[in-house]
C-alpha cells in the first residue's frame, strides 16, 4: 500500500494488535471488579512531555485519538489539583491552538473543552489569540463547531470583544439549527451574569430572543424563556406583560419552557400579595391576579405531567389562597398519588404534606389514597403519607392510624422515625383528649430498639406535651421513669432525672417516683448517680412528709466513690437535718375528718432546705463569671474593705435573648445547658471584652468610679468619611464618659490633639472635661474622651448634643511617614449625639418574671397607653424594646412566624436602672384592625416611683 492512502502496514498491525489487547483475557485476572483507571498515577511531567505531539502536524493529522487522550489527561490533572504553572499552561495552550488544523470532530470538541477549562489560568493576552479561530468556527457550516465555538467564546470574551462579534451571536440566536440557537442563548445567559457592560449588550438582543421562543425546538424555547427572564426580572410591568403574552398566545410547546412560565407567574402573584396590591381571592383581585391564576389553573389540564405538577405546586404555594382556589390543585395531586411512577408519587405526597399544615380539611379527601401509600415500597413516600395522615386525620381515626404506624415504624430507619414522632406530637396538640393514647404509643417505642436521636426525639416530644397539655404530666413522668430503668444513654437519663426533680414533687403522689430515682443511685454510672441524688434532694426540699425517708436513702451515698455524688449527698443531708430540727413535720392525725382540706405538704417560710436546694442563683454562671471579671478590672476593687456579695458585683448586660427562652418545641426540660449538651449544638462561647477597660486605663477617668453600663457604639460619621468617629457612652452614677474612637483614613495626614466638643441645652447634664487623643497616624484608631456630669436630683430627659471634632493637622510624606509641615487647626462637624433615658438602663433578665412581678407589687406601678405609628406589629415590638432599653424575658421578644397582627402580643421586660433599681415592665402590643397603627398598653413596676415614671416616659 502507498503511504498516501492514509493506512500503512505499520498502522494496520498496530490497529490489529490494539484490538487483540482489548479483547484478550488475562490468565491472572481475578475478576471483573479489578478495574484499573487509565488516569491513575499520572505524572504531570510525563503528560506535558506527551503534549509536545500537538506541535507535530503529522501526529495531529494521523493520530487524533492520541491527542484526545493527552488532552483528557491534562484535564484530569487540572481537576485533581495538579495545576500547571503559568509557563506550562501557556506552552500547552499554544500547542492546543495548533490542533485547529485537524478536521476530526472528537478532537475539535476536546480542544473546545480544554480552552474553556484553562482560559482562567492562562494569560488573558494568550487566550485572545484563539478568538480568531473560534470566530472562524462560529461562522462555518458545521453546526457542531458553531455551537461549541459560541460556548467557548462566552467564557473568554470581554465586553469590548463582545461588541465586535455581537452580529454573529444575534444571528446564531435565531439560527434554524436548534443546537446552535440553544448554544447562543445559553452563552448569552452566561454573558449577562458576567458584568454590567456585557449585560447591557445582551439586553439589545431581546427581539431575537423573543423570536427564538417560536422555534420548533423545545430546548431553544426553554433557553429563550430563561434569557428573557434574566433581561426583564427587575421590570415588574415587563415581566407581567411577558407572562400575559405567552400565557394567552399558547405558542410554547416545550414543557420545560411552560414550567418556567408557570414559575414566573407564581412569583409575580406572590409579589402582588407581599407588596399589598392583592388581597382576598385571586379570582376577584387585580387584572393580572385573575389572569395569572386562570393560567395556572389551565396548566393543570396540560398533557405533560411536569407542567401539571408545577402548576399544582405553584397554586399550593400561593400566599393567603382561598380553599376553593386550592381545590383544583389538590384534585390533581390526588390523581398523582396513584401514579405508577415513584418520582411522581413522591412529588405529589410532598406537596400534599405541605398543604396539610394550613389546610388539613382540603387534604382530608385524599386520606384513602394516603393510607394506600403507607405500604409503598419507597420508604420516603410511606413516611410522608403517615405524617400527612397525622395532620389530616380525625379524632376518631387516631387509634386506627396508630395501629398502622406501629407495624411500619419497626421497618424504617431512625431518621424517618424522628419525622413521624414530631407529627404525632402535633396531633396530640390538635386532639388533647387523645393524649393518653398518643403518649402511651410514644412511650412504647422508648422501650424498643433505636438510636440516640430517635429516643431523644420521643423524650423531647413527651416533655413538650407536658408543657402544653398539663393533663399529660403524671402519666408521662411514669413512662419516663420506666424508660430510665433500661436507658443506655447517660445524657437522657440525667435529663429525665432533672425533670423528675422539677415536676415530680408537684404531682398528686410524689412518693411513687422515689423508687425509680433511687434505683439509679444503686445501678448507674457516676453522672447518673449524681443527677439522682440531686433529684432526691429536691423531693425532700419540696415535700416535708418525705424528708425522713429520703434522708435515709441519701445517707447511703455519703460513701460514694464519685466526688460529685458524695458532695451533693453531703450538702443535702446536712441541710435536711437542720430543716427537720427547725421545722419538724407533723403528720395529720389518723382520725382527721376526710371532708376537711388536708394540710398542704409544702415547706414553711424560712425553711433552709427550700432556700439552699430549690432557690437558684439570681444570675446565670456565665453572667456571674463576667461580673466577677468586671469587678476585678475596676480600679482599687481588690483593696476595698467592703464584703463581696452578689449585690455588690457590677451589673453585666445580656445583649441577646437567651435561646432557652424561645420555645421551639425541641428543648428538654428547663436546663438549657444540659439540653444543649444533649443536642450537641452548644455554641462556642466567645470571650466578652469589657468596654469599660479603655476608661479604667486612664487614671483621671478611673478615679470617677465604676462604670454602671456601656452602650453599643454609635456612628457619628459616614464609614467612607475622611475621619471615622463613633461614640460609646459609659454611664456612671453621677457622670457619663463619652468615648470617641477616631480613625484617620488620610494617608498624607497625621492628626494631633484631637478632641470632640459637645454642646447641649439640658439642666441635667453639664460638660465637665475632655481627654484628647494626642496623635493619630494613617489607619490608626485612637480614643478621645469627654466627661459629662449629671445632676442626680434633676429628672432625666432625652437630650441631643451637637458634636464637633477639633484637631490639628500635620502634612506627612506617605512613603516615609515624616512630617512635612507644622500643625494647623481644623474642625470637622459630626452627627448629633442623643443621651436618652434608656442609656441608663442595663439589660438584665430575671429567672422567673411572673414571680418577680408579684414580689415587686403595684405600689409604684405606672400605667400608660400609646398609639404607635407602625404598620407591622413586629416593628412595634422591636421599637418598644429599643425605647425602654430593657431585656425581653420568657421568649416574648419575638412574635412567632405567621402570628403577626392576628392577636395582641404580650411583652415581658426587665432591667436595672442606674443606682441598682430593678425595673419590670409588661406591655401589650396590639395591631388595630383598620391598619392605622399599633396600640400599646404598658405597665412599669419598680421600687422607686420616679424611676417607674421615667421609664414609662421613654415611649415616644
Amino acid at each position: 500500500m502507498a503511504e498516501g492512502d492514509g493506512l500503512t502496514m505499520n498502522n494496520l498491525i498496530s490497529e490489529v494488535q490494539g484490538a487483540l489487547d482489548k479483547f484478550k483475557l488475562e490468565d491472572d485476572a481475578t475478576g471483573a471488579n479489578d478495574y484499573y483507571s487509565p488516569y491513575a498515577n499520572l505524572e504531570k511531567a510525563a503528560v506535558l512531555q506527551e503534549a509536545r505531539c500537538f506541535h507535530d502536524p503529522t501526529a495531529v493529522r494521523e493520530s487524533p485519538r492520541k491527542c484526545c487522550t493527552v488532552i483528557a489527561q491534562l484535564l484530569h490533572l487540572t481537576n485533581t489539583g495538579q495545576y500547571m504553572n503559568s509557563a506550562e499552561a501557556t506552552e500547552v495552550f499554544f500547542g492546543v491552538t495548533k490542533l485547529f488544523m485537524s478536521d476530526d470532530a472528537s478532537l475539535r470538541r476536546m480542544v473546545y473543552l480544554f480552552i474553556k477549562d484553562v482560559a482562567e489560568t492562562c494569560n488573558p493576552d494568550d487566550v485572545i489569540i484563539v478568538t480568531s479561530s473560534l470566530t472562524k468556527d462560529m461562522t462555518c457550516d458545521v453546526d457542531l463547531y458553531r455551537a461549541n465555538a459560541l460556548r467557548v467564546l462566552a467564557r473568554i470574551v470581554d465586553a469590548a470583544m463582545l461588541g465586535a462579534i455581537e452580529r454573529y451571536v444575534k444571528q446564531a440566536v435565531v439560527d434554524s439549527s436548534g443546537q446552535v440557537s440553544s448554544a447562543a442563548l445559553v452563552s448569552a445567559t452566561h454573558l449577562f451574569e458576567k458584568n454590567e457592560e456585557s449585560a447591557a449588550i445582551v439586553k439589545r438582543w431581546i427581539s431575537e430572543t423573543t423570536e427564538a421562543t417560536s422555534s420548533p425546538n423545545e430546548m431553544v424555547q426553554f433557553h429563550a424563556m430563561q434569557l428573557l427572564y434574566q433581561i426583564k426580572k427587575h421590570d415588574r410591568l415587563g415581566m407581567q406583560k411577558l407572562v400575559t403574552q405567552f400565557s394567552q398566545r399558547n405558542t410554547l410547546r416545550s414543557p420545560l419552557a411552560l414550567v418556567l412560565l408557570v414559575r414566573y407567574t407564581a412569583k409575580l402573584l406572590t409579589d402582588e400579595v407581599s407588596e399589598g396590591r392583592q388581597s382576598g381571592s385571586f379570582q376577584t383581585g387585580t387584572n393580572f391576579s385573575r389572569a395569572g391564576y386562570a393560567f395556572l389553573e389551565a396548566s393543570l389540564r396540560h398533557k405533560s405531567e411536569m407542567v401539571v405538577y408545577e402548576a399544582a405546586k405553584s397554586i399550593c404555594a400561593l400566599p393567603n389562597i382561598e380553599p376553593q382556589e386550592l381545590s383544583p390543585a389538590v384534585n390533581v395531586l390526588q390523581l398523582f398519588l396513584s401514579s405508577p411512577k415513584p418520582a411522581v408519587r413522591f412529588a405529589a405526597i410532598k406537596t400534599v404534606s405541605q398543604v396539610a399544615v394550613n389546610h388539613p380539611r382540603i387534604v382530608s379527601k385524599c386520606n384513602e389514597d394516603l393510607e394506600a401509600l403507607i405500604a409503598d415500597a419507597n420508604r420516603s413516600i410511606a413516611t410522608l403519607a403517615i405524617t400527612t395522615l397525622l395532620k389530616t386525620g380525625s379524632e376518631n381515626s387516631v387509634d386506627r392510624l396508630l395501629k398502622q404506624i406501629s407495624v411500619f415504624l419497626s421497618e424504617i430507619p431512625d431518621e424517618y422515625k424522628v419525622t413521624i414522632v414530631k407529627s404525632i406530637q402535633r396531633l396530640c396538640l390538635t386532639y388533647p383528649a387523645k393524649h393518653r393514647v398518643l403518649v402511651g404509643f410514644l412511650s412504647n417505642f422508648l422501650r424498643e430498639e433505636g438510636g440516640f436521636e430517635f429516643k431523644r426525639s420521643i423524650v423531647n416530644s413527651i416533655v413538650s406535651l407536658m408543657k402544653q397539655v398539663p393533663e399529660t404530666t403524671e402519666g408521662s413522668l411514669l413512662h419516663l421513669c420506666e424508660f430510665i430503668e433500661d436507658c443506655e444513654f447517660t445524657m437522657l437519663s440525667t435529663q429525665i432525672l432533672h425533670l423528675l426533680g422539677e415536676l415530680g414533687p408537684g404531682t398528686s403522689a410524689p412518693a411513687r417516683y422515689i423508687r425509680f430515682i433511687y434505683n439509679r443511685v444503686i445501678l448507674e454510672n457516676s453522672a447518673v448517680r449524681a443527677a439522682a441524688v440531686g433529684a432526691l434532694s429536691k423531693f425532700a426540699a419540696r415535700c416535708p412528709s418525705l424528708r425522713s425517708s429520703i434522708l435515709t436513702l441519701l445517707k447511703r451515698s455519703l460513701d460514694d466513690e464519685d466526688d460529685e455524688t458524695r458532695d451533693r449527698a453531703s450538702v443535702a443531708v446536712s441541710v435536711l437535718k437542720d430543716a427537720m430540727e427547725e421545722f419538724p413535720y407533723l403528720a395529720p392525725p389518723e382520725d382527721a375528718d376526710p371532708d376537711e382540706d388536708p394540710v398542704p405538704d409544702v415547706p414553711q417560710a424560712g425553711d433552709p432546705a427550700a432556700f439552699v436546694l430549690l432557690q437558684g442563683l439570681p444570675m446565670s454562671f456565665d453572667r456571674l463569671d463576667r461580673s466577677i471579671r468586671a469587678y476585678v478590672k475596676a480600679p482599687a476593687a481588690m483593696d476595698s474593705p467592703d464584703q463581696l456579695t452578689l449585690s455588690t458585683l457590677p451589673i453585666v448586660e445580656e445583649y441577646e435573648e437567651p435561646e432557652s427562652a424561645v420555645d421551639d418545641g425541641d428543648d428538654i426540660g428547663a436546663d438549657a445547658a444540659l439540653a444543649a449538651a444533649v443536642s450537641g449544638k452548644e455554641k462556642e462561647k466567645k470571650e466578652v471584652v469589657d468596654p469599660a477597660a479603655a476608661v479604667y486605663a486612664i487614671p483621671e477617668l478611673a478615679a470617677l468610679g465604676r462604670v454602671f453600663r456601656s452602650s453599643p457604639p454609635t456612628a457619628l460619621s459616614e464609614e467612607e468619611a475622611e475621619y471615622v468617629v463613633t461614640c460609646v457612652k459609659h454611664v456612671l452614677p453621677e457622670h457619663i464618659i463619652l468615648q470617641f474612637p477616631i480613625q484617620n483614613t488620610l494617608e498624607d495626614q497625621r492628626l494631633v490633639n484631637c478632641t470632640v466638643t459637645v454642646e447641649g441645652d439640658s439642666e441635667c447634664f453639664e460638660v465637665a472635661g475632655e481627654v484628647a487623643a494626642e496623635s493619630i497616624k494613617y489607619g490608626e484608631t485612637v480614643n478621645a474622651f469627654t466627661v459629662i456630669s449629671r445632676n442626680p436630683d434633676a429628672p432625666l430627659a432625652p437630650c441631643n448634643f451637637e458634636c464637633v471634632l477639633n484637631f490639628g493637622v500635620i502634612q506627612v510624606d506617605p512613603k516615609s511617614g515624616e512630617d512635612e509641615s507644622d500643625p494647623f487647626e481644623e474642625e470637622y462637624p459630626l452627627e448629633e449625639l442623643e443621651i436618652a433615658t434608656s442609656d441608663f438602663m442595663a439589660k438584665v433578665s430575671v429567672p422567673d418574671f411572673r414571680s418577680s412581678w408579684e414580689i415587686v407589687g403595684n405600689s409604684n406601678e405606672v400605667l400608660e397607653k400609646f398609639a404607635l405609628q407602625f404598620k407591622k406589629q413586629e416593628d412595634a415590638v422591636s421599637a418598644v424594646i429599643d425605647f425602654l432599653g430593657m431585656q425581653p424575658c420568657d421568649g416574648t421578644g419575638h412574635i412567632k412566624p405567621g402570628e403577626g397582627g392576628k392577636k395582641p402580643h404580650m411583652l415581658h421586660l426587665s432591667g436595672v436602672f442606674v443606682g441598682g433599681t430593678n425595673v419590670l415592665a409588661r406591655a401589650q402590643v396590639a395591631a388595630q384592625g383598620d391598619a392605622s397603627g399599633v396600640l400599646l398598653k404598658i405597665a412599669v413596676r419598680s421600687d422607686d416611683p420616679d424611676v417607674s415614671r421615667m421609664v414609662a416616659d421613654c415611649i415616644r
